[in-house]
């Protein structure tokens, strides 16, 4: 491989902004779904709702013969909502985020921070999904998705929830280890939360940063350290290397949020009843 073809990183691939962190800590990042397999999924489930529609709607017919007309469109509106909205919403409740599209195409309903849906979550996305998708014909959904960097439609933003791609998931390398020149001023400095893509280009550059040659290593680090520096204070003693500085933040922020994550869980765990 030649200096010129190694001088430029590989673009960054686009990933969920948060990441999910197990219980044994091992981060995890979900590509978010494209807009284009979420509506190849979008109208697997609209097939499939539609005709289960259709034969339901011909069994009530049956069923409401000789009925008055309030009971015959009681029926109908019973079974237009109960398939439109009930299926997707169960459907997805009982499979943790998925749907026939959904299986069809690998993708999963998860929360805003990586975690399984609840009941909650996805009424909140079949009632809003209701008007969204079938009274604009999804128009109203795809400008939502297009206008969101997690393509959420508006149904996502009203549950907090957005849809990952699991057949691309990628298992990140062990986060960067501490420099121990720098850990006590990483300790008690106030490191604020990174740009979602500035995290992930940080992530994603210290493990690869040898594959760099020399002269787009030391650029691109000293680049990703200016725009880092801006959420640090104060800033690290002065003469150390600039990837030195970005591990240390990146271990920092790590240790922060695995910590902040255990103490939202407990809280949670003390004042809600546990999701079944």
């Amino acid at each position: 491989m030649t200096a010129n073809a190694r001088s430029a990183p590989a673009p960054y691939r686009g990933y969920a902004a948060q990441e999910s962190v197990t219980g044994e800590g091992v981060a995890l990042e979900l590509p978010v779904a494209n807009i284009g397999s979420r509506m190849v999924s979008g109208l697997i489930d609209l097939v499939v709702n539609g005709l289960a529609c259709w034969g339901l709607i011909v069994a009530a017919i049956a069923l409401t013969q000789g009925t008055s007309e309030a009971v015959a469109r009681t029926a109908m509106i019973v079974v237009i909502v109960g398939v439109l909205v009930g299926v997707p919403a169960t459907t997805e409740a009982l499979t943790r985020g998925r749907t026939l599209g959904k299986l069809a195409m690998g993708l999963r309903v998860v929360r805003d921070d990586g975690g399984p849906v609840s009941s909650r979550h996805t009424i909140t996305r079949a009632l809003v999904g209701w008007p969204e998708i079938y009274l604009t014909t999804g128009v109203a959904a795809a400008i939502a998705a297009l206008s969101s960097s997690r393509v959420k439609r508006l149904g996502d933003q009203a549950a907090g929830t957005y849809v990952v791609s699991e057949r691309s998931r990628l298992q990140l390398p062990p986060p960067p280890s501490m420099p121990a020149e720098l850990e006590a001023w990483a300790a008690h400095a106030d490191i604020a939360a990174l740009d979602p893509g500035l995290a992930t280009a940080l992530r994603q550059f210290l493990p690869r940063a040898t594959s760099f040659a020399p002269e787009a290593r030391d650029a691109h680090g000293r680049q990703l350290l200016g725009r880092v520096l801006v959420s640090v204070a104060p800033p690290p003693p002065p003469g150390h290397h600039p990837e030195i500085v970005l591990r240390a933040v990146a271990a920092e922020r790590y240790r922060r949020d695995l910590t902040r994550i255990a103490r939202d869980q407990r809280l949670r765990d003390a004042v809600l009843p546990r999701e079944r």
